[in-house]
């Protein structure tokens, strides 16, 4: 190799490493640490910033004073925001802002603080180039039991459930442990994480498994509180600024890989000693959530886990905390509350409806919520299928993870979204590498989502609509608007069709039909459709091994008589 050629390889491969090295620091909170010398500041579309303000005094109950930045787009003043800024130990406050719009914005503070009061910035916002960032995920007039992101595609919300995610690298300057766990759930199709601020440990028996490898265990920490002092031993006159600092560590990382956050603020049944409802430190500590964690787009509010649990709370505490949120809130995120009784008697001060439902008779549960709330989207949060771990940490109704996959499969089914869980994972044990662990440990079947998620991703779900009617011996999606029909077939099942309705509705003349196996992800050869009669279909691929999906693609609908 000439010399020449040796040193431009040499030089392609530094820039490259070089623009792996920008765009992984693009990735991160960017960091404005003098933004009062700054003539204008260049961001991206979406990009969180951290604005550092240093003051020359310490200033007295800083968590009770009021600072807002008033944010105005110079083409167009309707859109203009009214940002809480955040005390970040010190003499340092934070103004952490995101855009959803190009273009210049100017923005002034307004603050009982006078070191704060009037200072004035200019941010030009620049078009989002990375493909992950599409913004908050948003409602949608045109497909109201759905969500999207801001930039108008769909949000396929498939959720993991990771309560003690904030403890995993807690007391650690960097995120080994967390960076790995977030890239499994990402890579295996995950968009959202379930997860509390705060847990502090179980109620119920632990397995004794876990004496053995202690590494798994997050419960019970004392190191660990959003408080001064400690679970065991609380001082609420403060809060904890370097347990957020951490949070904020692993909330970026998540929005990296754009994952949406589903933050349950409170959590009831985890043994935190919090303090009294609606008390000085009470209020310190929501308002605090909802200032520091607005600006990130990957973020969804939810009022508390458990959020009715019969020892903590009222209904008009918790709607109150939803309008309080809304107040503080300047980005306008969606908000829901993990209670389906709550959703279901305030439907009118919730974003969606989040459901709890362990039951047999699940699908039938979703289906009815579909119908009784036409104008926004079903979620199921729990469905009682924990999936088995090495631990049996919280066995629910359903721990086989075929079954389980099955739940998720009919929430889906259905027409609404879904959560999985996994005993390793979702509580007081986080096994941070599954796959690394020995043989003998019950590893999680996370591909079985990483199929459903690209399943998904082909055939529009924004589009699907269940037809129960139209179940025969499965269960039914179809969408019109793209000519696909889904018939979701249990293994055990022999026959599936399309029943009358669907056969006389499209024009099958250059339809295709397909299987798609939900445990290995492996499709069938594409065929062209033949009706057979009665529409049974007297052959299909895996019964007895596993469940099945015929996907009918290519129809035309016929005109409406």
């Amino acid at each position: 190799m000439s010399y020449k050629k040796h040193l431009e390889r040499k030089i392609i491969a530094g820039f490259l490493l070089i623009s792996a090295l920008f765009q992984s620091a693009q990735a991160e909170i960017k960091l404005w640490t003098e933004p009062e010398k700054q003539t204008s500041m260049e961001i991206s579309q979406w990009q969180v910033n951290d604005l550092v303000y240093h003051l020359d005094e310490n200033i007295d109950s800083p968590f009770a004073k009021k600072v807002f930045a008033i944010v105005t787009a110079e083409n167009d003043q309707k859109e203009s925001q009214k940002i809480p800024l955040f005390y970040n130990s010190g003499n340092e406050w934070l103004f952490r802002y995101s855009s959803s719009t190009v273009g210049k914005k100017s923005f002034v503070l307004e603050s009982e603080i006078p070191g704060l009061d009037g200072v004035k910035g200019e941010f030009i916002v620049t078009r989002n180039t990375s493909p992950k960032r599409r913004g908050g995920i948003v409602l949608n007039k045109a497909h109201p039991q759905h969500f999207f992101y801001e930039d108008g595609s769909h949000y396929f919300n498939l959720a993991f459930e990771c309560d003690w995610l904030f403890a995993l690298d807690y007391g650690t300057p960097d995120l080994p442990k967390t960076r790995h766990l977030l890239d499994q759930i990402e890579k295996n199709g995950f968009n959202q994480i379930v997860m509390n601020v705060y847990s502090y440990d179980v109620s119920w028996p632990k397995d004794p498994l876990l004496k053995k490898h202690p590494e798994h265990e997050y419960g019970g920490r004392e190191d660990i509180f959003p408080f001064l002092g400690s679970n065991s031993n609380p001082d609420y006159s403060s809060l904890n600024i370097a347990f957020f600092k951490h949070f904020d560590k692993v909330i970026s990382e998540m929005d990296d890989r754009a994952l949406a956050c589903h933050l349950m603020i409170y959590v009831w049944n985890k043994l935190v000693a919090w303090p009294e409802m609606e008390s000085e430190a009470d209020n310190m500590y929501y308002d605090y959530v909802v200032k520091r964690y607005q600006a990130f787009p990957n973020m969804i509010w939810d009022v508390s886990k458990e959020a009715l649990h019969r020892t903590r709370a009222t209904k008009e505490y918790i709607s109150e905390r939803i309008e309080r949120t809304r107040e503080l809130d300047s980005y306008g995120r969606l908000i829901s509350v993990h209670d389906y009784g709550f959703c279901r008697n305030h439907p009118e001060e919730v974003d969606f409806i989040s459901m709890q439902n362990w039951k047999h008779t699940l699908y039938q549960h979703m289906l009815e919520a579909r119908k009784d709330f036409p104008g926004k989207p079903i979620f199921n949060i729990e469905h009682g299928g924990y999936e088995e771990s090495p631990y049996v940490v919280f066995p629910g109704a359903y721990a086989d993870a075929e079954a389980c996959l099955r739940r998720n499969y009919l929430c889906l089914f259905a027409g609404g979204y879904t959560t999985y869980y996994w005993q390793g994972a979702s509580w007081n044990v986080l096994i941070h590498n599954p796959f690394e662990q020995p043989a003998e440990f019950i590893k999680p079947h996370f591909d079985y989502f990483s199929h459903m998620r690209k399943l998904f991703d082909t055939v529009h779900f924004e589009n699907c609509v269940p037809l129960s009617n139209q179940n025969s011996s499965g269960y039914n999606l179809t969408n019109r608007k793209d000519g696909i029909i889904l018939m979701y077939t249990p293994k055990e099942n022999h026959y599936i069709g399309v029943d009358g309705q669907l056969r006389s509705e499209f024009d099958y003349s250059n339809a295709t039909q397909q299987w798609f196996n939900t445990l290995t992800g492996e499709y069938s050869k594409e065929t062209k459709y033949i009706e057979k009669d009665l529409g049974f279909w007297d052959w299909r691929p895996w019964r007895g091994e596993a469940d099945a999906i015929l996907i009918i693609r290519n129809l035309k609908p016929l005109p409406r008589k």
